[in-house]
This record gives structure tokens, sequence and C-alpha cells, in this order.
């Protein structure tokens, strides 16, 4: 049962003998219980810690928000690299389906903590009242706005020239298998409304998913020896948004003085964490191991445009 009731403005006894008839006490009783129920557990919800220092506070948000805009912006280049070339050669199909499970995930964890009151009075039982939620408005944002343009990825590689790739059974079985396991997991919960323990699972689950997902794609570089298809506007974005994310969780440990924020959200230390080092991987593909890939193509492509059209030794006077 939910009614959208404002406490403030009604009166609960006279509004429930309206909706209640009288010779029903027995349903009477069972709302007004809900009602009061609910009433005083909004009354016992924890607050959470108020910042110590306001530059750190101010600095927190601003370098959130870089990670926000960086790591949402970092799914641009790719989207726009496949339009222009009307194909996704390049671009490892186990990578981007992986990539959706993992967002997909992430989302769940960081939407639920951050709007459940539930969730969080649990969170607080554990780690203590004073302690602010590793969840930021940003990070509900960035986990929302990911799993549109992970899902747009996949829309591209069904519309696009996918050369003779598919994906993998072994990417298709552990997608299978996550979904398998998450359904697991809630029917556990369920008994005993461990909602925390659920979405921690998720949060788990996006840390596997971040460790699989560019697996795929750093072999079909080193295979190929080649990085064309692939873009590096998007490491590059993908890096930025790591540090940044990793600055922010730095900043909010140091002025509540406790390193709670970090093995309390241990997925969002671990995701900025592989996230740089597998960047750092793809830069150094990029930049270092196969740089030549790209430079000796334009140089082919620039010869044959400049190539006339009739040979002069084969005209005849």
């Amino acid at each position: 049962l939910h009614f959208p009731i404002n406490y403030k403005n009604a009166s609960l006894s006279s509004l429930l003998r309206s909706l209640s008839p009288s010779r029903n006490k027995q349903i009477f009783k069972k709302i007004r219980f809900f009602f009061f129920f609910r009433r005083s557990n909004l009354k016992e919800r924890p607050k959470m810690a108020s910042w110590n220092s306001i530059p750190l506070e101010i600095s927190y948000e601003i370098v959130g928000w870089i990670a926000f805009a960086s790591w949402s912006f970092s799914f641009y280049p790719q989207l726009i690299l496949n339009y222009q070339r009307k194909s996704v050669v390049g671009l490892n199909f186990d990578f981007a389906l992986l990539n959706l499970t993992k967002h997909s995930s992430y989302m769940i964890y960081n939407v639920c903590l951050y709007f459940s009151p539930v969730i969080q009075k649990q969170y607080f039982d554990i780690y203590g009242d004073k302690e602010m939620i590793p969840v930021a408005a940003n990070d509900v944002a960035f986990s929302l706005h990911a799993v549109a343009m992970t899902a747009a990825t996949l829309f591209q590689i069904v519309i696009y020239d996918r050369g003779t790739q598919k994906v993998s059974k072994l990417a298709t079985g552990i997608v299978a298998l996550v979904l398998a396991f998450a359904a697991i997991c809630f029917f556990i919960a369920l008994p005993t409304q461990s909602w925390l323990w659920l979405i921690t699972i998720f949060n788990s689950i996006q840390v596997v998913m971040t460790c699989v997902k560019y697996i795929p794609q750093a072999k079909m570089n080193f295979t190929r020896k080649s990085t064309d298809g692939w873009s590096i506007g998007n490491i590059l974005l993908d890096f930025t948004g790591g540090v940044a994310s990793y600055m922010q969780m730095l900043m909010q440990s140091i002025d509540q003085n406790s390193w709670v924020n970090f093995y309390g959200n241990l997925g969002k230390t671990l995701l900025s964490l592989i996230t740089v080092f597998f960047d750092l991987i793809f830069m150094l593909q990029h930049y270092v191991l196969y740089p030549e890939t790209k430079t000796s193509k334009t140089v082919e492509s620039d010869q044959e445009s400049n190539e006339p059209l009739v040979d002069s030794s084969q005209e005849h006077v």
C-alpha cells in the first residue's frame, strides 16, 4: 500500500475514517498502523555527517563533476568514430557487451544507495551514522548516462558494418552467469531485507566486469598490431575520470579524517584504479607500440591520391 499523503497538511485520523467504512474497523486499524509506522521510520532516519572544510567540500563537488564529465564524454569519441566510418570494425564486441553489464550493475548500486532511506540506514548501522554515504550525485548521473551510451554503442554494432566479428560464446556465457548469480542473490536477500548486502553484490559485479571487459579489446589490439577503429579520445577521457574519481574520494576521507570512504565503497575505489591501469595499457599500445599503423595508411592514401589518372609513358602522341 502507498498513499501520497503530506503529514503536515492532512489530518491522518479524519482521512483514514473517510477512506474506510465504519463497519470495517480491522482494515482501519491496519492502515493506521501502516502510516504511523512510516512516520516513525522517517523520524528515526539517521542524519549524514556534514563537511568540516568548505574548501574541501567545494573541491569535492568540482572534482566529482569533472569525473562525471570526463567519463560521460568518453563514450562519444567512439560513437562519433563509428558514425563517421559507418563501421564498428576495430571495436571489440565482447568489450561492448561486458561494458553494458558492468555499467548496469554500477547503476543499480548507485541509484539504490543514493535514493533509498532503508539502504542508507543499513549502511549507517554498519559504518556509523557519522559517516557520509560513499555515493555522490555525479555518481548517479554518470551511471545512468553510461547505461544509455553503452546501449547506443551496441545499437551501432547492430546497424553498421561489423566485418566478420561476432560476440564470443565466452562473453555471452559470462553475462548469462552474472544474471543468474544476481537473481539468486536477490532471492537470498529478500526474506531478511538485506538490501545493502544485495547492492554490494552488484557493486562487486561491476568491479569484476571492469577487470574483464578491457581484456578482449587489449588482446584484439595486440593481435591486429593496430588500434584503428578504437578511439584514443575515449581512453584519454576515461583516464581523466578515473584519476578525478579517486581524488574525490581522497578529499572526502581527508575532511572526515576517516578511510571508511575507501573500503565502505570498495567498488568505486577499485573502479578508479583498474580504469587507470588499463587506460595506461591502451595509451602504450596507441602511442608507443603501434603508432605507425595510422601514419602508414595516411601516407599510402596520400600517395594514391597524388598518382596521375593516366600513365604518361602509355600516352600516344
